[in-house]
């Protein structure tokens, strides 16, 4: 189950928020009023990590490997099962982009090899809480 990580210093005019499991990062940016306006999914973070992006503005793009080892499905399942501990808009809105990213006719481009965090994103030892 994904829980938040306290801390993550805002950026006005958004708030960013991280989300965290054995399995998956979600780092989630939302205006004040609460609309999530973009996100990273990252996940395969024990192995080669891969993170897919959605903005409002760009629309998709997808970081890590482009052949992917693991189908996109079994991401979606793990993501449908690790969810219900998210916030109600958080969760309705990172799911449904995930099914409408599942079903493109086009594929969608791959910025990077390698998925690079941000310093903010940096894993922090688990228990542990980041300083605000």
């Amino acid at each position: 189950m994904l829980r938040e990580i306290e801390g993550v210093t805002a950026v006005p005019p958004t708030q960013r928020r991280w989300f965290h499991d054995d399995y998956f990062d979600l780092f989630v940016w939302q205006t004040l009023g609460g609309e999530v306006i973009r996100f990273q999914l990252c996940y395969g973070i024990h192995s080669s990590e891969r993170a897919l992006v959605w903005e409002r503005q760009s629309g998709f793009f997808h970081d890590g490997l482009v052949s992917d080892p693991e189908p996109l499905a079994n991401v979606i399942a793990r993501f449908d099962t690790a969810a219900p501990t998210l916030p109600k808009l958080v969760r309705q809105t990172v799911g449904a982009r995930l099914y409408e990213f599942a079903k493109p006719a086009t594929e969608v481009p791959a910025r990077r090899r390698e998925f690079r965090r941000a310093n903010w994103q940096k894993r922090i030892a688990p228990g542990a809480r980041r300083a605000g």
